[in-house]
């Protein structure tokens, strides 16, 4: 059982850093996904057209274009390829996020993060223990499906179902069919299987994390031998299983940067850390610190 058994999870951080320092990454995160959907609804609820489109294509300020490269596919695999400035808005989406890390889309832009946020946070306020079980790779198969789907059929298969569009439209258009889609994602989250849309099923996310596997920006754990095994990291990862390498790898010579396609970058790994262990940096900053590569006894990994 973990130290944070008996608290509430990040109550340490809030300790030693303050409130502010230990949710900072949090705030921001929410920040920017409520002023890009603001962005999104302006238009059609305000009039106010400074972005023209949803996630899977946008126009801004009527010079930008941005295109969704998942959706692209299956455009493509329907046999429609996108016009020029659809391609231009691929290119530009696909390298950003390729600098970015790919799942930073998940935990920065995506608004049904907040609706998994929430039923996490309420999960674990409501102690609610047990869960089913997918392999993680299930969301890889889900995503070949949605292409394969898209070419037999020759319908963009996935924008059926998607709950970012579908939560769009429910906030355009009012109550229907999309708030049912958004709400399942939110039962299924709390009751059925922690963290199991982003987690498990959504091929957005798998997609995503396929484009930035190899990102230049990476959570490290420059300061891994200050862990005191507090697990408060573990408990708020969405993904958790790509913390353990960086930080208790340093009797195997790992070095300390999470390279975990997997890794949304979220930061809050960084935000509830009492003792500063994580920060953001550079995939190339991975060589182990002297000592560590050696097994050094004082970094070596804890007990769990």
């Amino acid at each position: 059982m973990s130290a944070a058994a008996n608290t509430r999870v990040g109550s340490d951080a809030v300790a030693a850093k303050g409130w502010l320092r230990a949710h900072k990454w949090l705030l921001l995160r929410r920040a920017t996904q409520f002023a890009i959907l603001g962005l999104f609804l302006l238009g059609p609820l305000a009039g106010v057209w400074i972005v023209k489109g949803n996630l899977a294509y946008s126009y801004t300020l009527d010079i930008l274009p941005l295109t969704d490269p998942y959706v692209a596919l299956q455009s493509a695999m329907t046999g429609h390829l996108p016009e020029t400035l659809g391609i231009v808005g691929v290119v530009i989406v696909a390298v950003f996020y390729f600098l970015v890390g790919g799942r930073a889309y998940c935990s920065w832009v995506c608004p049904v993060n907040v609706v998994t946020d929430t039923a996490g946070w309420l999960r674990r306020r409501l102690g609610i223990k047990g869960s089913a079980h997918l392999a993680r790779e299930t969301r890889y198969w889900v995503l070949a499906m949605t292409l394969i789907g898209s070419a037999v059929t020759g319908v963009v298969l996935w924008e059926l179902i998607n709950p970012v569009s579908m939560l769009h439209r429910g906030l355009i258009f009012g109550m229907g069919f999309a708030w049912a889609i958004v709400l399942a994602v939110f039962l299924f989250d709390l009751f059925i299987m922690s963290r199991g849309w982003c987690g498990r099923l959504c091929p957005v996310g798998a997609f995503y994390s396929l484009l930035g596997r190899f990102s230049p920006l990476r959570v490290s754990t420059p300061q891994r031998a200050a862990c005191n095994d507090c697990m408060d990291c573990f408990e708020v990862c969405p993904e958790p299983q790509v913390i353990r390498p960086a930080l208790k790898g340093a009797a195997g010579g790992a070095g300390p940067v999470i390279l975990a396609a997997a890794c949304t970058n979220c930061g809050r790994c960084i935000d509830v850390c009492a003792k500063d262990v994580f920060r953001f940096g550079a995939r190339f900053d991975n060589a182990p610190p002297v000592g560590e590569a050696d097994g050094d006894p004082a970094v070596a990994p804890g007990k769990f």
